[in-house]
């Protein structure tokens, strides 16, 4: 396996990169002394992203009276940290090529993607966790899948073939075609991009939350996705429930109520997102 490692880190070179400033702000997650002004001028300088923000801030997800045409006011009106979650959103949904990878469904991909983060945002709440660290694995969770489909199209189009026609997990088809699979992929897509140790963590762990190694985050996200694949608010072909983590369902510790709230939340945050990121 190191061998292959090696020559998988190599390949990550080949990646596209988000712009600088979502660079910058997904290694400094953790960091709270952000200069607002300077992110609100780097953010505008890439005007792709700074339109999708606007719409993103300006959509009845959060039902502002004013309009909003500045990121400085976004920030102004929403938080840093909110707005920062929405500039990550919408760089990251489009910074990966559409590529041609048979039975692979790039918008559903993200749909997935998205509502794995509303719900982990919306977790992390009633869990007193960070929330835009939350919403930031959740985006990214799935990230390796990616990065597969991105450095070997046709290999990975064997994966979900095999995965289609034996009904085994798309883990062990990864594992069985790739030698390798998303959730290593997305560690070391962490560690090439200087993600925090947690959020690498989070990548490597979410379908094993119950691992040495593994952090209360990967068990988040274990639970977020599992619920978003109940949910079916991706609208994949192919959705299956993964396996759920009896321990990691007992650590969020939710009652009925407090789950159908979840539900609700997710649903509502999810759908304004998905419409305007994945059109």
């Amino acid at each position: 396996m190191s061998g292959q490692e090696g020559n998988f880190a190599d390949d990550l070179q080949d990646l596209p990169s988000p712009p600088a400033v979502v660079m910058e702000l997904l290694s400094n997650m953790e960091q709270d002394d952000a200069d607002v002004a300077l992110l609100a001028r780097k953010v505008s300088t890439d005007q792709a992203l700074t339109a999708k923000t606007l719409r993103l801030v300006n959509s009845s997800m959060y039902g502002l009276a004013t309009k909003v045409t500045t990121v400085q006011q976004a920030i102004t009106f929403l938080g840093f940290q909110t707005t920062r979650n929405l500039v990550t959103a919408a760089a990251l949904t489009g910074c990966f090529p559409d590529r041609q990878c048979a039975g692979f469904d790039h918008q559903a991909f993200w749909r997935h993607a998205l509502a794995v983060a509303s719900c982990a945002s919306v977790l992390a709440r009633h869990l007193h966790i960070n929330r835009d660290i939350a919403f930031t694995a959740g985006l990214l969770h799935d990230i390796g899948r990616l990065v597969l489909v991105t450095l070997h199209p046709r290999r990975y189009a064997e994966v979900i073939a095999q995965r289609t026609a034996g009904g085994t997990t798309l883990l062990d088809a990864e594992r069985a075609v790739m030698a390798v699979d998303h959730m290593m992929a997305g560690a070391a897509l962490a560690r090439h991009w200087n993600f925090s140790g947690t959020m690498e963590q989070a990548l490597a762990f979410h379908h094993a939350p119950e691992e040495p190694g593994a952090c209360p985050l990967a068990e988040l996200i274990h639970v977020a996705d599992a619920v978003v694949h109940a949910l079916d608010l991706a609208g994949a072909e192919d959705e299956q429930v993964p396996a759920l983590s009896q321990p990691a369902w007992d650590a969020v510790g939710l009652d009925q109520r407090e789950w159908l709230q979840v539900f609700r939340e997710t649903e509502l945050q999810f759908e304004e997102m998905a419409t305007i990121l994945t059109a």
